[in-house]
Parts: C-alpha cells; sequence; structure tokens
C-alpha cells in the first residue's frame, strides 16, 4: 500500500468527521452523514479493493464514534463498508462508460441513498421501531443528505481532481 494514498484517504475521514460532528441532528438525533462524501471521493481517487476496504472501515468506525442516532453505532459499523463495495462496483461499471464529472454526482447519490437505506433498517431493527419509521426518517433524513451529498460532490470532485492532478503526489484514477 502506498502511504502517500494512506495518508490522503487519512485526510479525507478527518474532513469527513469535523463536516459529521457539526451537522446538526435532523429527526429523533439523526443527521445527515456528510463522512459519506468524503468516503465517495476517496474512492473515486483511488478505485482499488484494498483502499476500499480500509476507506469503509475507517470511515465506519468514524461515523459509529460521532453518531447521535440511537442503534447508530452498530448501523454505521455495517452499513459503510456495504455502502463502500456496492459504490466501488457501481463506478467500476460506469468508470470507462461516463465522463467522470457526471458519473460522481449521480453514484453520491445512489451510494447515500443505500447507505441511508441499510443504516435506517438496521438501527430501527435495533431499536425495535420498524413500523412506520423507517419512510418518515428515509424522506426527512435520507432524501435532503442525499441532495447535499449530490452537491458536494457536483462542487469538490472536479476541484480535488484538478489539485491532485497539478500536484502529482501520486496517480490518480
Amino acid at each position: 500500500m502506498n502511504t502517500r494514498i494512506l495518508i490522503i484517504l487519512s485526510l479525507l475521514v478527518g474532513i469527513g468527521a469535523v463536516l459529521h460532528a457539526v451537522v446538526p441532528p435532523m429527526l429523533f438525533g439523526v443527521k445527515p452523514d456528510m463522512l459519506l462524501s468524503m468516503m465517495f471521493l476517496g474512492i473515486l481517487l483511488f478505485p482499488k479493493a484494498k483502499y476500499v476496504l480500509i476507506l469503509s472501515i475507517a470511515t465506519g468506525i468514524i461515523s459509529a464514534l460521532t453518531t447521535s442516532a440511537p442503534g447508530g453505532q452498530i448501523a454505521n459499523i455495517i452499513d459503510k463498508p456495504l455502502t463502500a463495495f456496492v459504490f466501488f462496483a457501481l463506478f467500476l461499471l460506469v468508470k470507462n462508460k461516463v465522463k467522470i464529472t457526471l458519473s460522481a454526482p449521480i453514484l453520491a447519490a445512489i451510494g447515500t441513498i443505500i447507505s441511508g437505506s441499510i443504516f435506517l433498517s438496521v438501527a430501527l431493527f435495533i431499536v425495535g421501531l420498524m413500523e412506520g419509521g423507517f419512510l418518515a426518517l428515509f424522506v426527512g433524513i435520507v432524501l435532503p443528505a442525499t441532495a447535499l451529498n449530490t452537491v458536494i460532490m457536483i462542487v469538490i470532485y472536479p476541484i480535488v481532481q484538478g489539485i491532485m492532478k497539478r500536484s502529482k503526489p501520486i496517480t490518480v484514477a
């Protein structure tokens, strides 16, 4: 593993942790997960399974430590690796077929919906509120987080990609 890539990924996780910690809860202590944007960005920049695994585990742990949602600790640890590998697989499918500046925000939206669905399902199962709570939380939390992550990816991905290409610290995918 390349140490420079691991450092960049850890910086992304750190930025995501700060964003995740400062975003206020919206409904029932659940807040949009801004760590997802940084995890998706890391996967887009370094699309290798070993980096996806490390990034998803680190993101899941940090997200679990900073969550205020009931049952969110276990839900985050389950949700992040599953979401990361689904996102990674989708990225590999469209990588050479669709321009990356177009596919990145679309994949971020799809990834956020997948992540939110897994998170809510696990958290509601743990708390025991499966009947009726999912739809309200999905509409109130996951959809706004999807919009926010999509906008973040539209703005940040081209900037980060340009910086990475100009500074050439490593090879960018």
